[in-house]
């Protein structure tokens, strides 16, 4: 049909013929309705009025067919005959309105207009656009064969790629599967081998830990052992506060609850201090510690405020703190034992962390367990590689059906836009259509990108759908939908994107060329002439 068309055209244009008789007006193919000397019936068949009243400027049909050389008829139409161009029909109000309409004057006859006849250079013009679009046609349904040629032998490639990545894959799943088992035989010793030497480093550190903590009874025993009598006495284990078994009852640490931790007893020697050691050492703080860390008091005085009797000068406006910060130091400051007892119990916390550090890191394995790793993580390596490889093939395997079982129109002509991009580059923006994937626009000068629709259907009407594709779900505007673009295809010796536009907001429409698109030329009828005319 395209090129039909533009034969058809140049046919109109280029083609000399013989005058046939009509009234003014008249086209040729209505000519048989208008015999001079014969009444006239009107087109709608309303009336039926003698010839001489036809064209007399008085409207006389309901259709206005009585008057189709005239203004006379608000509804009718006026025919321009247009020789050497193309004929064009024109509403018959615009007859000797003084306004050139026909670009052979026809329609100003009795206006006085100083018309010109422009049919003859108008034609001319004409035939060389449409001889060049025609060339443009030609051309582009020689690329197109090439195309369809091409998209045959790739649709073979890909055919044959997928039986060889078939026969792959059964290789690959086969040898995954026996390296699973040869995997999974390497990685039980490996796992025992390493459950013995983690079992014979927490040995090794419960004996650290154990040598330690008998260290550290001894040192503590020392400190509370004040007349080195070589004992721990009731009097001497009250001076540790934090000791006391019930701290908030009335705040302090009484002899009876010291003897209570010492067993009974009035005192305890080295042997008997182990028992009592196990029940007070997350709680016990060293005295040197203790000295470091203790928090300086304040005397209640000094924390009181004086109070002023003006209620603005004690709270100045640059003065009041920020939402939350006055509540922040409240709280800090509500409970002073609050800080002595974060204080006292961070600090076996710390002392813990410091001890498991001294403990050191797990010593390396030894040849005979390394080996074992060595050979299980050999195995592992072989079957992640030969695993991934099987997906591999088996993404390639599910591409390439998706590609073959495409719409690439009925000859494939198309399939050479899979996989490419084209951009169209204006004064804002960057639009980038890359066929059967997704359309995008960026701005020019930096900005991110925003997607005006992923691949949709093909959308050119029933007699020619693979002439427009629909692109859509695109990224959403602001209180609308989401964007969409119809991309236009026409026939063209390149593959570009000539224009875009939002005809609709947030709808695009991208005119896209592309010998694909283009059709056989094709002998123009011999009964179109009879729309030739001088």
């Amino acid at each position: 049909m395209f090129c039909q068309h533009y034969l058809l055209l140049l046919l109109c244009v280029g083609v000399s013929a013989v005058e046939v008789q009509r009234p003014r007006g008249v086209p040729l193919t209505k000519r048989q309705f208008y015999e001079e000397g014969k009444p006239f019936t009107c087109l709608d068949d309303s009336r039926t009025i003698s010839f001489d009243r036809v064209n007399d400027d008085y409207c006389d049909c309901q259709d206005g067919s009585d008057e189709p050389g005239t203004a006379a008829c608000p509804n009718g139409s006026f025919h321009c005959t247009n020789a050497g161009f193309r004929p064009a029909f024109i509403p018959s109000s615009r007859v000797n309105d003084g306004i050139c309409d026909c670009c052979d004057t026809t329609d100003e006859y009795n206006s006085g207009a100083a018309c010109q006849n422009t049919c003859r250079e108008l034609g001319r013009k004409e035939r060389e656009s449409l001889q060049k679009m025609a060339e443009i046609a030609k051309e582009g349904f020689m690329l197109k064969k090439q195309l369809i040629q091409e998209a045959k032998r790739s649709l073979e490639d890909k055919k044959a790629k997928v039986v060889d990545h078939q026969v792959s894959k059964k290789d690959l799943e086969d040898k995954v599967e026996a390296l699973r088992t040869v995997k999974e035989t390497a990685e039980q010793p490996e796992k025992e081998a390493k459950e013995r030497h983690l079992k014979a480093w927490e040995d090794q550190k419960a004996l650290i830990r154990m040598e330690k903590d008998k260290a550290r009874l001894a040192e503590v025993f020392l400190e509370l052992d004040d007349d080195a009598d070589g004992f721990v006495s009731v009097a001497e284990f009250v001076s540790h506060s934090e000791l006391d078994p019930d701290p908030d009852s009335d705040g302090s640490f009484t002899e009876a609850e010291a003897q209570g931790l010492l067993g009974g007893v009035d005192k305890v020697d080295t042997v008997a201090f182990e028992a009592v050691w196990n029940n007070i050492k997350e709680k016990y703080i060293s005295e040197a510690t203790a000295d470091t860390a203790a928090p300086v008091e304040t005397p209640q005085e000094e924390l009181r405020e004086p109070v002023s009797d003006n209620d603005s000068e004690q709270y100045p406006e640059d003065d009041i703190p920020e939402d939350g910060e006055e509540d922040d130091e409240e709280d800090e400051d509500d409970d002073p034992d609050d800080a002595d007892y974060k204080t006292h119990h961070t600090m076996p916390a710390q002392e813990k962390k410091d001890d498991d550090d001294d403990e050191g890191t797990m010593p390396p394995y030894d040849q005979e367990t390394q080996t074992l790793i060595d050979a299980a993580q050999k195995a592992r390596d072989e079957f992640d590689a030969t695993e991934r490889a099987l997906r591999e093939v088996d993404d390639q395997i599910k591409n390439l059906e998706k590609e073959i079982s495409f719409d690439f129109g009925p000859d494939a002509e198309f399939a050479y836009l899979y996989n490419q991009c084209y951009e169209l580059t204006t004064s804002e923006y960057i639009y980038r259509l890359c066929p059967f994937n997704r359309v995008s626009q960026k701005p020019k000068y930096g900005g991110s990108e925003t997607n005006l629709g992923t691949w949709g259907k093909w959308a050119g009407p029933e007699d020619n759908i693979h002439s427009m594709m629909k692109y859509e779900h695109g990224t959403g505007c602001w209180q609308g939908p989401n964007r969409s673009t119809t991309v236009k295809i026409t026939c063209g010796t390149e593959t570009v994107v000539t224009s875009t536009s939002e005809p609709s907001r947030c709808e695009y429409l991208m005119e896209f060329t592309s010998p694909a698109i283009c059709q056989e030329p094709r002998n123009l009828d011999p009964e179109l002439h009879e729309h030739v005319e001088l």
